[in-house]
């Protein structure tokens, strides 16, 4: 039996995909659809705030991705918003302003979304819109990296790849609160002023040349402890040949080439020579108790949901004390997210776009 508070339309708006498009603006369709209904260990959000991520794209062009929905889609893995309607195991969370990825990564273009509760973390209401939707995704990809994964200690040098976008800027905040010295990449003028305001001690353009050999000047040939890798294939090579003795790379996403994710990429003699650690990081939480029956089925490790609810915490602080703040490149409204998502596609912005709905829709 599911509750809810007070009286809900029986329709809402949705970005609906009913086929596979590489344009955003042509793929996806303003419709009217069937307000959904929670399941068990679900609730359902009333949006207020839709963060775009480029995980998005391919519940749009039907590219690499790891479950495939069936069409129509509405994609959008990640909402701010809240709580109206909660599921059967679900209770006390009725009224609640909460960060959340969509249910299945899908739904989240829309002024409703269900969203499983173990992946819904509490938003204080002193912490405003836009910055409140931004410090879900990329703030907890980027403590499970640089803090779960590789355990950064203060002194500590990281490279950041992608270091102007939402989860590299959120590392490299993340990497100078914890007292690390941050060499960070970028593409253009714009984007290496918006790293050195963050607190990069290295900015390197790659528009300019190859990172390589300016990592490895820096650290007197030495090479860095960390490597943050969002981008993959085009730069795990030269990232590889960057890592000092027994340095750590994270592998977080391969925002190059989405197709290497399923394909043979790593050479095992080159992990030997190396001697450092590869550290792979998903993102996905799971109900402490339920996380052994999934990683029989799966063969995957979930991360339980205590630490999503302990890492929200220690974001919250951080951007109370002013060492976190997230870069937000565009607030556009829920009618414009089509051409936003183009925008993002072709890597024409900075730091992340997050759609604001009307704060009157019913």
């Amino acid at each position: 039996m599911s509750s809810n508070r007070g009286s809900l339309p029986k329709t809402m708006r949705a970005w609906q995909v009913r086929e596979w498009g590489t344009e955003p603006v042509e793929a996806l369709r303003l419709e009217a659809l069937p307000l959904p209904t929670p399941g068990p260990g679900e609730c359902l959000l009333r949006v207020q705030a839709i963060p775009l991520n480029l995980n998005d794209m391919e519940r749009i062009n039907g590219e690499n991705m790891m479950v495939r929905p069936e069409l129509p889609v509405t994609p959008g893995m990640e909402v701010l918003g809240t709580v109206v309607k909660e599921g059967e195991g679900v209770t006390g969370q009725i009224g609640q302003r909460v960060v959340a990825m969509a249910k299945q990564a899908t739904g989240g273009f829309a002024e409703y979304a269900l969203c499983p509760v173990v992946s819904a973390f509490s938003m204080p209401e002193d912490i405003p819109l836009p910055q409140a939707a931004a410090l879900y995704f990329p703030y907890h990809l980027a403590w499970l990296g640089l803090i779960d994964r590789a355990e950064l200690q203060k002194g500590e040098t990281v490279l950041i790849h992608a270091a102007a976008g939402g989860a590299g800027s959120a590392a490299l905040q993340l990497a100078k609160s914890r007292g690390a010295r941050v060499l960070a990449t970028c593409g253009g003028a714009d984007k290496a002023q918006l790293c050195r305001d963050l607190g990069a001690d290295v900015v390197i353009d790659y528009q300019e040349g190859p990172f390589k050999d300016q990592v490895l000047d820096e650290t007197e040939n030495r090479g860095v402890d960390v490597v943050f890798d969002g981008v993959g294939a085009s730069v795990l090579e030269d990232s590889m040949a960057c890592l000092a003795y027994n340095g750590r790379y994270l592998m977080m996403g391969f925002a190059s080439d989405k197709k290497a994710v399923d394909q043979p990429l790593i050479i095992p003699r080159r992990l030997s020579t190396g001697n450092f650690k590869l550290c792979g990081v998903l993102l996905a939480y799971a109900d402490q108790n339920l996380r052994p029956m999934m990683k029989k089925a799966m063969g995957w490790n979930f991360c339980p949901d205590t630490l999503g609810e302990s890492i929200m915490r220690e974001i919250i602080e951080e951007v109370r004390a002013g060492h976190v703040k997230p870069v937000i490149g565009e607030t556009i409204s829920f009618e414009e997210l089509p051409a936003a998502m183009a925008r993002l596609r072709d890597r024409k912005t900075t730091g992340r776009i997050i759609a604001q709905l009307d704060p009157h829709h019913s």
